[in-house]
């Protein structure tokens, strides 16, 4: 058995849950891979577990592979508007963003929100305001659009397009939950959102206790899937609270997954962490990429059941 020392530093990852076509699922695995040591990285030479998550999310939203930063899925009018939250368990502080444009990393805004405002969640115009004035380069929306995205878009704009079927091939929200060797827990998700969405769309990424939720006392949720269905149950709160009854990580991930399932139809999946370190990913959809990283050990893995591991120090 691990002493809790042993347990942490702890990074926990997920590229989205959905269906991912066979091409684009190695990309996946081998880009949550790189971000969990990116993060885990942070970790070992003594950052906190906020620095870490979102270095984490900031790698996801530079690789076109996901959808979130560059990748992101494009609105009803061929946009790209993208949503983000971090929350630091130690005091509760969050910052988020909605509808963002032209933003390469959306995470890092969301982080000044949380660090250089009164506020939590700022959006669309007020975001890049807000942006602006912290000196954050606006970049071209074309930089954000990859040919991937701008396919799907085009297919699912068809009359007879299968809207579920769609929104599955594409990967979804990314996100992490870390705890640092003070024992200090974050969280940091970040999305495009979904394909073809309304102009304004808010999903579930920057609203708080949905989107993600992490407090030192109990432990860290980063979600993904269905952010209509994730909103309805407030689905990281949901799994916090049963890790309150006594619930481990994995069992109250589940439970919360399940609930969102039976009640309201939603496929999803989280990963999740605990104070000591204890972690678990989770998902109730066909797919999630995931991985951790804990005690040197890199974990992964992309179907139910799948849980791989190598060195953390291996090149991926």
């Amino acid at each position: 058995m691990h002493s809790m020392r042993a347990m942490l530093p702890v990074i926990v990852v997920h590229g989205g849950a959905g269906h991912i076509p066979k091409e684009r699922a190695e990309l996946s695995c081998a880009g949550v891979k790189e971000a969990a040591r990116g993060g885990y990285g942070i970790l070992r030479a003594g950052g906190s577990a906020m620095d870490a998550v979102v270095e984490t999310v900031t790698i996801l939203e530079n690789n076109p592979a996901y959808n979130a930063g560059r990748g992101s899925a494009l609105n009803v009018k061929g946009g790209v508007e993208m949503d983000a939250i971090v929350m630091d368990g130690r005091t509760l502080a969050s910052g988020a963003v909605s509808a963002v444009r032209r933003v390469a990393n959306p995470v890092q805004l969301a982080r000044l929100v949380m660090d250089k405002t009164n506020h939590l969640c700022l959006t669309a115009e007020g975001a890049s305001q807000f942006a602006r004035a912290m000196g954050i380069p606006e970049v071209p929306e074309e930089s954000l659009i990859t040919d991937y995205a701008r396919m799907r878009w085009k297919k699912n704009l068809a009359p007879d397009a299968n809207p579920v079927e769609c929104q599955m091939g594409k990967m979804g929200t990314v996100g992490a939950v870390a705890v640092d060797a003070e024992g200090n827990i974050a969280c940091a998700t970040s999305t495009g959102g979904m394909i073809n969405q309304m102009e304004g769309r808010v999903g579930d990424t920057p609203c708080i206790g949905c989107g993600g939720y992490a407090d030192n006392k109990t432990g860290a949720v980063s979600p993904t899937g269905h952010g209509e269905a994730i909103m309805k149950v407030t689905l990281s709160r949901l799994i916090l609270f049963h890790m309150e009854q006594g619930r481990s990580a994995e069992e109250a991930s589940d439970l919360g997954l399940a609930y969102m399932k039976e009640r309201v139809q939603g496929l999803g999946g989280v990963v999740t962490v605990d104070p000591k370190g204890v972690w678990a990913a989770r998902f109730s959809s066909l797919q999630m990429a995931w991985a951790a990283v804990q005690s040197e050990q890199l974990h992964y893995g992309l179907y139910v059941g799948e849980h791989f591991t190598e060195s953390a120090h291996e090149p991926s």
